[in-house]
């Protein structure tokens, strides 16, 4: 090999040995850095561990050791102030308690309330509407009501109806009323006197047919029968469906108008199945519709269908909303809030629990600023309250507000104990390897990191 090329082949071995010896020292002394950024931000005086300003060497000595060891079993300051005792509890003073917010709830047995929340649709009370249709054939011979919409009331005339079967029920009615007069002024011998019941018979054929007993009456009274008879509307409402016009021909049954009181409506709220065994007759609603923002409605569920809607998936429960002021419409969209109490159990705010996933831990107040957590089992929850199945005792103090940093600062503590319970073993380890020692770092002495010889002089 020329002089040319052992020259070039020494430049980068030299060079490769010397980054990697550049790596190794920055990764020691971030190390270092980072030990003694934590021991300030915790209190500790970091001028005791003597020779940590000997960066290169870093050897610690034992009165580092004692001094983080005794600040951290003493009064360990967090970043937030907060002092963490060897059983991972936080402690506070009162002002600390007043600066973070922490606020308290009580662990007691209280009745579960199960909350549902979801959507409906108004609809019509079905108890209150009603159809008019004619019990006899005819033609509509006029209409009082003629729009969709028309407010009427009970007894209020709606239509006339010219029928001929109703004209001969009438005049039957006629007949038998003078046949009845004229048997009972009869001296007949063999024939019975007194009134007999033929025009008790006609009359009941015509208030069969919805004639009523007014007009039945003022047929009798005048002895002429009338062309035409009027059908009244049989509840007070709202004309939502007409289907009959003036002169319409109409058969018996046919239905002309529909009428719906709103007095009070039904609100359909729709269940998921997981909350269908939630909600019984009787629970009560909060409900808030889309279309009147800022007001709320109370209402009662009245029936649960016992059916599932297979497309959706939901199970239809029906509340009772009363509508004195009419402003609800059939067709309303409303976001609907049951609660149905059930049972009673042991419970905590639901603010008081911290979930991590694998935990769900409380913080207990044990006394004199001492906050321990506890890991519970949860069971259901219920509005603003979750039921504890184990780790907790009724009247405990628990913590409901400021979770994440007490837990931030109980596991801060953890791992700063551990990292100091090794940093006896690393510094000795440390110290142990080859090339580390009380005055520095001695490359020369680390496996891998000899400084090659000097390079022969080039032959001339």
């Amino acid at each position: 090999m020329t002089p040319m090329n052992e020259l070039s082949n020494y430049g980068r071995n030299h060079t490769m040995r010397f980054a990697v010896a550049g790596i190794v020292t920055v990764l020691v002394v971030g190390t270092a850095w980072y030990l003694v950024s934590r021991h300030k931000a915790s209190g500790v005086a970091t001028s005791s561990s003597g020779n940590m300003a000997g960066m290169p060497g870093m050897s610690s000595s034992t009165s580092s050791d004692a001094s983080v060891s005794g600040a951290m079993s003493g009064s360990m300051a967090g970043a937030a102030g907060m002092n963490v005792t060897a059983n991972g509890s936080v402690k506070l003073t009162a002002s600390q308690i007043h600066q973070f917010g922490v606020t308290f709830g009580t662990a007691e047995v209280r009745p579960l309330t199960s909350e549902t929340r979801t959507t409906g649709t108004v609809t019509f009370d079905e108890t209150k509407m009603a159809q008019i249709a004619p019990k006899f054939g005819g033609f509509v011979d006029r209409l009082y009501v003629n729009s969709t919409g028309q407010q009427v009331r009970r007894g209020q005339p709606v239509l006339e109806i010219y029928s001929p079967e109703l004209l001969a029920a009438e005049q039957e009615l006629l007949l038998a009323g003078q046949v009845d007069r004229s048997i009972g002024k009869s001296s007949v011998p063999g024939l019975p006197t007194g009134q007999t019941n033929l025009a008790d018979a006609s009359r009941r054929r015509l208030q069969l047919w919805d004639i009523s007993d007014a007009q039945i009456d003022q047929i009798l009274r005048t002895g002429r029968v009338r062309r035409t008879l009027t059908l009244y509307a049989p509840v007070s409402g709202i004309v939502v469906e007409k289907k009959v016009l003036q002169g319409q021909a109409v058969t018996s049954g046919e239905e002309l108008y529909t009428i719906a009181n709103l007095s009070d409506v039904w609100v359909d709220a729709q269940l998921r199945e997981v909350d269908a065994g939630n909600v019984r007759v009787g629970s009560p609603a909060d409900i808030v519709f889309t279309g009147l923002p800022g007001h709320s409605y109370k209402g009662r569920v009245a029936y649960v269908y016992p059916t599932l809607q297979p497309e959706a998936r939901t199970i239809t429960a029906r509340i009772v909303v009363p509508n004195t002021a009419g402003v609800l419409k059939p067709g309303m969209y409303a976001t609907v809030r049951l609660s149905t109490p059930n049972r009673t159990a042991l419970t905590v705010p639901s603010s008081a629990i911290l979930q991590t996933g694998d935990r769900n831990i409380v913080f207990v107040d044990m006394g004199k600023g001492i906050l321990m957590p506890h890991d519970v089992e949860l069971g259901r929850v219920a509005g603003e309250y979750t039921e504890i199945l184990s780790g907790l005792e009724a009247g405990q103090r628990v913590a409901t507000s400021a979770q994440f940093l007490l837990d931030s600062e109980s596991n801060l503590g953890d791992v700063l104990k551990s990292m100091i319970s090794n940093m006896g073993s690393g510094d000795k380890a440390m110290q142990n390897m080859p090339g580390i020692d009380d005055k520095g770092a001695n490359v020369n002495g680390m496996p891998g990191m000899q400084m090659p010889p000097a390079p022969p002089k080039p032959r001339r």
